[in-house]
């Protein structure tokens, strides 16, 4: 091993201890211990009792019974457990922790995490390590030490991205094919509007991507098939109760409401699509969500156009997954804690710096800042700073809601035009592969 990547490894495993450190303290000395997680929990606990976790007088039955009330509940904490919003496949993760008592199940749930968390980093630094080790290094360094959301609420988020990003690196490389097409099921039965856009990719290179591509839907699907139908059995009305939580909870000021009103849009738990930014231009999901669904729909359609017509190496391939690792998060709901998956951009990024001149420098800065502005540390002190600045009241929201989006907004046409700009996929390829070597 070269000195520049045992310097890159050493930032790497320092990303690491401080995500540790500062993850299992924050998630300590938190009022409520990993929030998100316990949604989770109790609605599979409700499943094992045989009660409909999407009805919200018996999901909040079995808060009360297993103790999961604290006094520290907030509000918008017992809107947020009382309002399941992820569909059955999940159950078929999640069931198994439940048959545990709340604190083994939740340090088990976290251990996979944080493990998960940091094996794909790890796995990131060794693609992008070929051609910056330090590069590459530093900004997984950056990544993890800014993910403890992660292990302070213990959102499902972490184990679908991280699985998603594992199963990628195992299917390019072309080892632990098995575990990499069980990663990515899991990843799309738990957040698949995190892993969708990662698994279109498989499908449109074509050959050896796609057969493994729909392994891994058939694969989610059978481990989805028992708990579709259990979930069925003990709540036949099931879907029209999802969808009502789900519109609930996106109402006017709801949790999932990504305009101004929203009572979780200016935290570090805020959202993070696109809408929220056209809601300051008018706050109505008749202009917002189409405003989103056509930026992101223009970005999308020469994303599959470039990629349906390239002939791909792994090394292509890098440069195909760092677009949609920032697009995915603009069209529909997602949180800060999801934009992780910019941990797809590295390889690319390093790439791009092994090529020298001004495109390497605005790739490093433009996903360093991505990385950062979607840190939980990070945006907390700058949600202070811009508190303290007494702004007018539209100013201090624009100031809020819109640099996360328009940041992860700029990312996405960078990398798409870095990786349109390899007309000839054949020579761009061939030269990134051999300075890997």
């Amino acid at each position: 091993m070269t000195k520049a990547r045992m310097d890159g490894l050493y930032l790497v495993l320092l990303g690491a201890v401080i995500f540790l450190l500062a993850g299992f303290a924050l998630e300590n000395a938190a009022p409520i211990s990993s929030a998100d997680y316990r949604v989770m929990y109790y609605s599979a606990r409700c499943v094992l009792e045989h009660c409909d976790p999407y009805n919200v007088s018996q999901l909040q039955r079995i808060y009360r019974a297993e103790g999961g009330e604290t006094p520290f509940d907030t509000p918008i904490t017992k809107l947020n457990e009382t309002q399941y919003i992820y569909p059955p496949p999940a159950f078929s993760i999640t069931v198994p922790f439940a048959v545990l008592s709340f604190w083994p199940a939740h340090l088990l749930w976290l251990a996979i995490t944080a493990m998960s968390f940091i094996l794909a980093s790890v796995l990131m630094w060794d693609v992008g390590g070929q051609y910056g080790p330090v590069l590459a290094g530093a900004l997984v360094c950056l990544t993890l030490a800014n993910s403890e959301l992660f292990l302070i609420l213990g959102n499902p988020a972490g184990i679908a991205i991280s699985f998603c990003v594992i199963a990628i690196w195992c299917i390019l490389r072309e080892r632990f094919v098995v575990a990499g097409v069980l990663c990515l099921a899991i990843s799309l039965m738990l957040k698949p509007h995190d892993a969708g856009l990662v698994w279109l990719f498989l499908v449109l290179a074509g050959g050896a991507y796609r057969r493994r591509a729909l392994l891994a839907v058939a694969a989610a699907a059978a481990l989805s098939i028992p708990s579709i139908l259990w979930i069925t059995h003990i709540a036949p009305h099931w879907i029209q109760e999802l969808s009502a939580n789900l519109t609930a909870n996106s109402a006017p000021g709801g949790l999932s409401d990504p305009g101004p009103q929203s009572m979780a849009a200016h935290g570090i738990g805020m959202l993070i699509s696109l809408q929220a930014v056209g809601s300051l231009f008018r706050d109505s999901p008749g202009f917002y969500n189409p405003m989103s669904y056509m930026v992101c729909g223009v970005l999308l359609f020469l994303w599959i156009l470039k990629t349906l017509r390239t002939r791909f190496s792994p090394a292509m391939a890098w440069f195909a997954l760092a677009p949609i690792a920032a697009l995915s998060m603009l069209p529909i709901y997602h949180r800060i804690y999801d934009a992780r998956l910019l941990l797809l951009t590295i390889p690319a990024c390093a790439m791009l710096w092994a090529e020298g001149g001004a495109i390497a420098w605005l790739a490093f800065i433009l996903t360093s800042v991505g990385i950062l502005v979607t840190g939980g540390i990070p945006w907390a002190i700058l949600l202070r700073v811009i508190g303290n600045l007494h702004l007018p009241s539209q100013l201090l929201i624009a100031a809020q809601i819109a640099p996360v989006p328009l940041t992860l907004l700029a990312l996405s046409i960078f990398y798409l035009w870095a990786y349109v700009r390899r007309m000839r996929p054949e020579v761009s390829t061939a030269i990134v592969d051999s300075q890997a070597n």
